[in-house]
């Protein structure tokens, strides 16, 4: 099943972007698209999570599972983020247990939102 990554592109960090510059959170998508994304990954590019006074953003989902955002996020962080988004996309109901999980997915997680329940 594939498990999705979203990140914010319109993120500025808390920071005012320089007219030309891209957003931190573009540089942050920019930096996880460079090579191949984790087997069962696809990385996809949002305008806003609305975590704006949390710095740059991600979000994992899949269905029937539990998703996430974390936030506070950097540059330095993009292989900490690709190894649990690999490690989300193998959990068969999107919880990784807690020390299995890269430091900043312990540290800024914002939120964990249940699975969504089937409309009947």
């Amino acid at each position: 099943m594939t498990a999705t990554l979203y990140v914010c592109t319109t993120c500025k960090a808390g920071q005012p972007v320089p007219e030309g510059d891209l957003p931190p959170g573009a540089q942050l998508h920019a930096a996880l698209t460079e090579g191949a994304a984790p087997e069962g990954v696809r990385i996809v590019g949002v305008e806003c999570l609305s975590a704006c006074n949390t710095g740059c953003a991600v979000s994992l989902a899949k269905p029937g599972a539990w998703s996430y955002v974390y936030g506070r996020l950097t540059l330095d962080d993009v292989p900490a983020i690709l190894e649990g988004a690999a490690k989300y996309a193998v959990s068969a109901d999107g919880i990784v247990p807690w020390r299995d999980r890269p430091t900043v997915f312990r540290k800024q997680s914002i939120a964990r939102i249940p699975p969504l329940e089937p409309m009947t």
